[in-house]
Parts: structure tokens; C-alpha cells; sequence
């Protein structure tokens, strides 16, 4: 009888072994897989089983690899600066120096608790001067190279955190970090001109292993659009707008425009009759975030009195203002085609605007339209010369017919902005820029970075434009490093992404104090292998870590400008009916009771087993009780079994390979969940077998054992153990599987008669035709009436035979 199964006892005795005997060793010899986790940012909170599931899928995977007998590099780290840490701090009323560093600890306790195959020698902590040193010298490099700039605009302002936000930061309105409602503000900001590298971006995902879902949102976001640019001149005035259209094939139906209400132009439009609605409505649209205008379903709008000339036939067309059309995309007003377009057609209905159809099918003008005509192919009507004409073929030729007429010309568009970098915020990374009336900007020598945060008592955020460094004039006050002049250093602070964007990059050198990265170790660990977090991520953190390292590789840093070579996004595991887990909400699972009550083997199964790794689960706790009951019947079955020196037979041996084939397969898929139900088919058909020849080989259990390493490494070290092993599972090399010891000897058909299946029979899977049929016929005797006019078999599925009464 087995002793029972103690899995504090087997964890303790494990976590100890592998502190002294390390399982991933770098010998020179294999090839590197580079496994990395999204690194969090050290929460108040701790980790809850939501966060789990993403590190045990990276370490499962890791395992394997490691298995497959490659040298592992599976780093850890914390994204430690930015506003979430900061404004936990202010809550508890402590430094967030002292704050992030105790988050950090119990964090990295609760870590250590997977048993993952973490290498704390590359830690890396972004707010370690040591980390940002590197930061602010990427920023130093953009600067040089005319990628980072200086603009004063207006930015999405959050009234509770106090900063500025980019426009990824801002969901339904609302500030991603706090919820509350964002404003506009107008602000000298620091920019990264992403926007340099759009087509680079968009280019280069068909060379990515990753999820289609996150290419399609970054091509989304990117948002790259052919189309014109056309000239409107303004009626009675040497003005003219500009728009950009995607469908120069419409102008004919253009009957009227929009500008967006922080156009130049806005509010010289206006005429005494309009003005003070003009005003009014530019002023309310500056309070509004551009995500809400955007996706605003009630149109408003305000009629500046003012009409543009439409180039292609001279008609006159109202101009309007709208908070719909936004100022940084596009040249900041478009044409609108009320006809052809829903959001058009909406507005002109609402305002009585003409809708004029340009585009018909087969050429029928639609009478009293009630929705705009979309489809985009038709014949043109209404629409001078070019009647008659296919829009699809226009749509090509217009931007060259525009051109030629010099009203317009041929261009491409993009929906990606430039980034907003810098933040009105004290705990992040100061910006190395030296402000001089003489010089103008000047960035800090490269000699004397990294510059330090300097240490405050008041950091709050001040609410009035300016970081809480602002007050600080010992630090503010300086020199030009050009002439020696007075001045002053900037006291904006870069956003939480600064680090996370390259962070991949440090932990295969983060002792280097010389260079971001050498060479030498770029080329030999880099870029990574497999990727694996939240798919919250699929625009922000993944586009610029991207830009980024594009950026590195067009300097010389690297030789490769796409970081992450293969992507999982893993789902979220929510609360009860699927609420997202929160410390407000009550609804947080902490590991720490589950890991003392099953051990932390049976909690990195069930945070496998709970659905699909890549859709979101709902938690029960209830379900761990079976994932326990399963690791305790598995170990009963080794150890019951492994001193009883019985032999193979084919049947084992049959069923070894398939388990190795099947499980195999499901772990290459990622499918995770039905691996563990795997284990599970397989661990009641060995019981079954065991008792039924008294037994199983050694070899069959071996391999039980090796394939379950991974998912729970503690209980299978202990059973390899007992074994009769004394070097680590980890070190035996991922079993394979033979196909052809994996085949039946029998196999089990359907027998048809005429097409319907009238019984089954077993034969030989290596059964002739004849023996088949033959075997066959004997099963549907009772449905042989007639004359058998053809015999079918198909070799392994299938038995028909046909008969004429």
C-alpha cells in the first residue's frame, strides 16, 4: 500500500533540492528558448488566482522546453513606476519608494510559490537607477535621431490621477486606471514620433506567430487608408479646407462638411449670426475625450454660417462643426456623402442637409432613400462626366483626375498618432532634457545619466500642469551642457510604458553598466521565443515595445527588429458570473489558502484544467477538489505499482505511446485544459490495466511520470525519485512517440446496407477486403435480401454493401 501522498512535505523537500541543484543549467551546449512573462507592476493587492494562470502557462511551457533540451531563459521582473504604483501610495499615505519595494517582496513570496523556473539573477526593477539609466538613454537616442519632440496641445487629462493620458489610455471616456471621466487640457507635452514607423509596423506582423485577433487590432489601430487629399476653398475668402477622403469617387454627392471643432479655421468661420453658438460648442467639445465623440451615437453638430465651393462642380456646401470628426486624424474635416454613408446620412437627416446619391446599382437612382446606399461597387449617376462609370474603377482614378485638375492630390492616411510621453506625475522616469534660453533643448550627456528622481517629501500630483519635480528648484536649476548658461531641466516625467517597452531586452544582461545590451549576449539570447499575458495588451505595450525595438535594430543595438516571435494571450479567470476580480468588488481568490490546503502542484493543475487558456474561466473552488483527488489516485498508482518488476505487454505498451502522442499533440496546440482531462483518461486506463495483469512496467510509469512534470513538478521529482532516479525528471528529455506501436490490432466498423448503417463488426485492422466484407456480410444477414450487386470496404472505417431486391 502506498504511503499517502503530503504534498507539504514532497513541496518542501523539492523547493529545497532545487535551490541547491538548480533543473536549468546553462552549459554552453543548448540551443536557448527564451520564455517571458508580461512582468507586473507590484500591486498593494498581491497576486489573486487570475494572475497565476498566466505564469503557470509560462512555466508549463518553459518545463517542456526544457524537457526538449533547450537552456531556458524565463526572467522576472517589475514594472514598478507609473500611476498605478504611485496612486496606491497616496492612498496608504507612504513614499512610493518604500510602497513598490514592500509590493515588490510579497509579491515575489507569492511568485516563488508557483515553483516556477524563474532565473532571479536577471531580475530587473524599472525604477532601479541602474534599469532607467537605459531608459533615458533610448530617450536620448530618439531625441538625436528627431523622434522625440515638444508639443503643445490638447491632451486627455484625468482630474483624479492628474495627468495627461495617450489615447490608448482613455476606454469609454474614462480613464483606464481610475474610471474617472476625461477631460481636455491644453499642455506642453513630449511626444515619440511613432507614427514614423507605421508602415514598418503594419508591415511586419505577417512575419509574427501571433494571435490573428491582436494583428487585426493592431492593423486597426495603425489604420492605414489610401485615398486623397482635396482642396475646398472657402466662399468669399482666400481660405480653403482641406479634406481627407478614403472615396474621392463620391464628390459629386459631397453636399456639405465638418470640421472637427479644434480646427484652425473653427471659429473664423463663424458669422455674427453664429458665433455664439459656434463658441459655445467649440467650448463644450474641448471637454470631451476624442473615444467619447468617437463613439457618440447621437450626432450633434453647429452650422458656422460659412460655405466651401466644391472643386468638381462649383456647388456650394455648408460648412459644419462636429465633436464626430476629431483634429489629429486626417487633416481635421472631411467631406460628407450623406448618400453612401451612415454617419453622414444620419446628420444630414437630423439637419435637413440635401442628399445627393452618386453611387446605384445597375444605375436606378433610389427614390426617398431611408439609408445610405454602402455597397461598394455600383455605376456612377449624378455625377457629371464621370456617369456611367464603375465606382470601383473611379475610386482608383479620381486621386490621379484630382491631381491633374490641381484641386487635390493622391495620399495615404493612418489612424496612429504620435505618442504622448510624458507625464505631469512625480514616480517615473525623469526626462533627460536641460531647457535653455540659448541652446533650446539639450539633452543630458550621456556621461551623466542615469538622472536620478530626487527624493521629495510632498509628491502628490499638483493638478495645475505641472510634476510635483517642478517645485524643486535645487533640482530644477542647472547648467547647459552646450554653453554653460543657466537653465533648467524638465520636469515632466516619461509615462509607465517607458520601461516595459524594452525591458525584454535587459535581463539578458542587466549587470552591464557599459552597454543596454551587448552584443555577444543580443545575439545569443535574443529576441523572445514565446511571449505570454493578458490580451489587454494587444495595442499598447505590444505596438511600442515593437516601436521600440525597431528603433534599437535601425541604431545598431540589435540585429533583429521584431521582439516577440511567437504570442499567447492568455484569458482572465473572473469571479462569480464572470466579474472581473477586485479587491472592491470582494471577489479576490488568494493562492495562498488554496496552496496550504492542496499544494501548489494541485493549484497549477486546476489553473490548467479550469477551461480554454485562451478564453476567460470563472473560478470555483470547488473544482481543485478533483484535480487533488486525481494527483493523489496518480500517485497511488506509481507507487503501488513500481516495485512489482512486471513486464510489458503489447497493450501498455499501445497505450504508453498513445498517451505520449495525445498529450503531446494538446500541449503543442496549447489547448491545456484537455491535456490535464488527458491525464486523467490515461491515469484510470493504467489503473484498469494494472489490475488487470497485476501490474504495469516500469517504463510505462516512467513515462506518466515525465509527461506530468511539467504541469506538477513537485510530485513527479518525488515519483522519479522513487523510482530509482537520483538525477532531476527534468533532465530525462521529453518522451516520442512511435506510430506504429500505437496502432490497434482491432478495430470496430459500421456495416451498411444501401447506404444505412445496419450493425458494427471487429476485424483485424490489417484485414483484407475480402476478409472484411466477408465478416461484414455476416453481422447484416437478416438485411441481405436480394442481390448483392457491389461490395465496398474502406480499409480501417467503413463496410457498404449494396443490394437490388
Amino acid at each position: 500500500m502506498a504511503v499517502p501522498f503530503n504534498h507539504r512535505a514532497v513541496e518542501e523537500k523539492w523547493r529545497k533540492h532545487w535551490e541547491e541543484h538548480p533543473v536549468n543549467v546553462n552549459d554552453g551546449k543548448k540551443p536557448k528558448y527564451y520564455c517571458l512573462d508580461m512582468f507586473p507592476y507590484p500591486s498593494g493587492n498581491g497576486l489573486h488566482v487570475g494572475h497565476w494562470r498566466g505564469y503557470v502557462i509560462s512555466d508549463v511551457w518553459s518545463r517542456y522546453k526544457l524537457m526538449q533540451g533547450h537552456y531556458i531563459i524565463h526572467p522576472m521582473g517589475w514594472d514598478a513606476f507609473g500611476l498605478p504604483a504611485e496612486n496606491y501610495a497616496i492612498k496608504m499615505g507612504v513614499h512610493p519608494a518604500k510602497s513598490t519595494a514592500e509590493n515588490v517582496a510579497n509579491i515575489k513570496r507569492q511568485i516563488n510559490d508557483i515553483a516556477a523556473l524563474y532565473d532571479w539573477d536577471m531580475e530587473v526593477n524599472t525604477t532601479d537607477p541602474k534599469f532607467y539609466k537605459w531608459t533615458q538613454w533610448i530617450f536620448v537616442q530618439m531625441f538625436k535621431k528627431g523622434l522625440a519632440y515638444e508639443k503643445e496641445f490638447p491632451i486627455n487629462w484625468c482630474p483624479s490621477c492628474k495627468t495627461g493620458l495617450a489615447n490608448e489610455e482613455v476606454v469609454n471616456g474614462c480613464c483606464e486606471r481610475c474610471g474617472t471621466p476625461v477631460t481636455k487640457k491644453n499642455l506642453r507635452q513630449w511626444m515619440l514620433k511613432i507614427t514614423a514607423y507605421a508602415d514598418r509596423l503594419l508591415n511586419d506582423l505577417d512575419k509574427l506567430d501571433w494571435p490573428e485577433k491582436v494583428k487585426k487590432m493592431q492593423t486597426d489601430w495603425i489604420g492605414k487608408s489610401y485615398g486623397a487629399e482635396v482642396d475646398f476653398k472657402v466662399e468669399n475668402s482666400d481660405e480653403k479646407i482641406t479634406v481627407y477622403t478614403t472615396r474621392p469617387d463620391t464628390l459629386h454627392g459631397a453636399t456639405f462638411m465638418v470640421l472637427a471643432p479644434e480646427h484652425a479655421l473653427a471659429a473664423k468661420l463663424a458669422t455674427d449670426e453664429t458665433r455664439a453658438a459656434v463658441e459655445d460648442y467649440i467650448f463644450k467639445s474641448s471637454m470631451r475625450s476624442n473615444v467619447d465623440r468617437v463613439q457618440d451615437k447621437e450626432k450633434t453638430g453647429v452650422f458656422t454660417g460659412s460655405y466651401a465651393i466644391n472643386p468638381i462642380n462649383g456647388a456650394k456646401v455648408p460648412i459644419w462643426l462636429s465633436d464626430y470628426v476629431l483634429a489629429d486624424y486626417g487633416t481635421g474635416a472631411i467631406m460628407c456623402v450623406p448618400a453612401h454613408d451612415d454617419r453622414d446620412f444620419e446628420f444630414a437627416k437630423k439637419f435637413n442637409i440635401p442628399i445627393i446619391q452618386v453611387i446605384a446599382k445597375d444605375g436606378r437612382e433610389i427614390e426617398n432613400m431611408t439609408e445610405a446606399y454602402t455597397e461598394a461597387s455600383g455605376t456612377m449617376i449624378n455625377s457629371g462626366e464621370w456617369n456611367g462609370m464603375e465606382s470601383a474603377v473611379l475610386k482608383k482614378e479620381a486621386p490621379l483626375i484630382i491631381e491633374k485638375m490641381g484641386v487635390g492630390k493622391k495620399t495615404v492616411n493612418y489612424k496612429l498618432r504620435d505618442w504622448v510621453f510624458s507625464r505631469q506625475r512625480y514616480w517615473g522616469e525623469p526626462i533627460p532634457i536641460i531647457h535653455c534660453p540659448k541652446c533650446g533643448n539639450v539633452p543630458v550627456p550621456e556621461d551623466q545619466l542615469p538622472l536620478e528622481l530626487p527624493e521629495v517629501e510632498s509628491y502628490q500630483p499638483t493638478g495645475t500642469g505641472e510634476s510635483p519635480l517642478a517645485a524643486i528648484d535645487e533640482w530644477v536649476n542647472t547648467t547647459c551642457p552646450c554653453c554653460g548658461a543657466p537653465a533648467k531641466r524638465e520636469t515632466n516625467t516619461m509615462p509607465q510604458w517607458a520601461g516595459s517597452s524594452w525591458y525584454f531586452l535587459r535581463y539578458v544582461d542587466n549587470h552591464n553598466d557599459e552597454e543596454l545590451v551587448s552584443k555577444e549576449k543580443a545575439d545569443k539570447y535574443l529576441p523572445v521565443d514565446m511571449y505570454i499575458g493578458g490580451v489587454e495588451h494587444a495595442v499598447l505595450h505590444l505596438l511600442y515595445s515593437r516601436f521600440y525595438t525597431k528603433f534599437l535594430h535601425d541604431i545598431g543595438v540589435i540585429d533583429f527588429d521584431e521582439p516577440f516571435t511567437k504570442l499567447f494571450n492568455q484569458g482572465m479567470i473572473t469571479g462569480k458570473n464572470g466579474i472581473k476580480m477586485s479587491k472592491s468588488k470582494g471577489n479576490v481568490v488568494s493562492p495562498d489558502d488554496l496552496i496550504r490546503d492542496y499544494g501548489c502542484d494541485a493549484l497549477r493543475m486546476y489553473e490548467m484544467f479550469v477551461g480554454p487558456p485562451e478564453l476567460d474561466a470563472e473560478w470555483d473552488d470547488r473544482g481543485i477538489d478533483g484535480v487533488s483527488r486525481f494527483l493523489k489516485r496518480f500517485w497511488n498508482l506509481v507507487l503501488d505499482n513500481k516495485d512489482k518488476g512486471t513486464a510489458e505487454t503489447p497493450e501498455s505498451v499501445k497505450i504508453r505511446h498513445k498517451m505520449v502522442y495525445d498529450i503531446t499533440t494538446r500541449l503543442n496546440s496549447f489547448s491545456l485544459n484537455t491535456v490535464i482531462s488527458g491525464f486523467m483518461e490515461y491515469n484510470n486506463k493504467l489503473i484498469d490495466l494494472a489490475k488487470r495483469q497485476d501490474g504495469l512496467d516500469k517504463e510505462t510509469l516512467e513515462t506518466a511520470v515525465t509527461l506530468i512534470a511539467p504541469f506538477a513538478p513537485h510530485i513527479a521529482e518525488e515519483l522519479w525519485e522513487q523510482l530509482g532516479h537520483s538525477e532531476t525528471v527534468f533532465a530525462h528529455g521529453w518522451p516520442d512517440a512511435d506510430e506504429e506501436a500505437m496502432k490497434d490490432d482491432e478495430i470496430e466498423i459500421a456495416v451498411q446496407v444501401n447506404g444505412k448503417t445496419r450493425g458494427t463488426v471487429t476485424i483485424s485492422s490489417s484485414a483484407a477486403k475480402e476478409d472484411a466484407i466477408a465478416a461484414g456480410k455476416e453481422v447484416v444477414a437478416d438485411w441481405l435480401k436480394g442481390t448483392i450487386v457491389k461490395e465496398i470496404y474502406v480499409p480501417g472505417r467503413i463496410i457498404n454493401i449494396v443490394v437490388k431486391p
